[in-house]
């Protein structure tokens, strides 16, 4: 299948993270090099773009994309969580700017076999890293009912989380549940008829909390955002979109948190934290248009915020 995502508010991305032409920028989420293809279009040929993606469909993909660019294009196939390493390997110690695009991409979501979609049959898998050890299937089938709980609770906001996690123990035990078709229809059988009338798809939560656990998501980010911050060059750009409110609230109290020069607690007299300000955020995140909404529903929730290195 070919790789295919629609890349989200990618003219206001760019607009914001591009300042030196000639310089040295990361996409920490290269996907199929959507943002990346776009922005290596208005650099110089001199400059550097580091594509970063733990999906070695995305990192082929995006290098075949990148083809025909002028600037100096670098594909990594590593978790964004590694960005640090990633830069001292490179020898590159700052960056005018870095770009991350979270959450699952249009190609995983349509690929049955990748197991990301409630919309389509195929194995229990959601690894965004192929290599990784844990699936989907793997939580799924030897979590403990707490422990499914807490995922499908916290990490997918689900009101039904408790009757979630029993039906899956449930349904497990007569046999392991191997395909998202079937962990479909536990769901379904354990939220009441009338709560599946209305608003999303029911297994949708459900899905976006196993998919968060197993690639490990929210615990990597705020450590990301500020290794991206620190090793930014003054006045270089970050530029962060998130799609759900977890991943959003990480992401907006990470940049405050770089942006504030005290961190004690009010009631403190004196500041001992010695914490110093890196950047200056926009106040207010930047949403999708209307067309581009008519072009693409799943932009609906995309939030971009940004910050510049002080």
């Amino acid at each position: 299948m070919e790789f295919h995502h629609v890349s989200v508010l990618r003219n206001e991305t760019i607009n914001h993270l591009i300042g030196d032409p000639h310089g040295i920028y990361v996409d920490c989420t290269l996907g199929g090099g959507g943002h990346s293809r776009v922005l290596a279009e208005r650099l110089a040929g001199d400059a550097t773009l580091i594509g970063l993606d733990q999906d070695e469909d995305a990192i082929a993909a995006a290098t075949a994309h990148m083809k025909g660019t002028a600037c100096h294009f670098i594909p990594v196939q590593e978790n964004f969580r590694n960005l640090g390493q990633v830069l001292d390997k490179l020898h590159i110690d700052a960056v005018d700017g870095v770009m991350f695009d979270l959450g699952v991409s249009s190609y995983q979501l349509d690929t049955p076999e990748r197991g990301f979609s409630y919309m389509q049959d195929g194995p229990l898998d959601m690894r965004m890293d192929r290599s990784a050890r844990k699936s989907a299937y793997d939580v799924v089938n030897t979590y403990s009912e707490a422990e499914l709980y807490r995922v499908v609770k916290d990490y997918g906001e689900e009101r039904w989380a408790s009757r979630i996690a029993e039906f899956i123990v449930r349904e497990r035990q007569q046999k392991p549940i191997s395909h998202t078709a079937e962990l479909v229809s536990v769901i379904k059988k354990a939220i009441p008829a009338g709560a599946r009338k209305d608003g999303p798809h029911p297994a949708k939560r459900t899905f976006q909390a196993i998919r968060i656990e197993v690639n490990d998501e929210l615990g990597i980010l705020h450590d990301a955002v500020e290794t991206a911050a620190q090793r930014l060059k003054p006045g270089g750009h970050i530029c962060v979109i998130t799609f759900h409110s977890l991943e959003d609230r990480i992401v907006k109290q990470t940049l405050k948190r770089l942006a504030t020069d005290c961190i004690c607690p009010p009631d403190m007299p004196v500041c001992t934290c010695h914490h110093h300000a890196i950047l200056k955020i926009q106040r207010h995140a930047i949403t999708p248009g209307e067309d581009e909404l008519e072009q693409n529903p799943r932009a609906r929730s995309a939030k971009l915020r940004v910050g510049i290195r002080k």
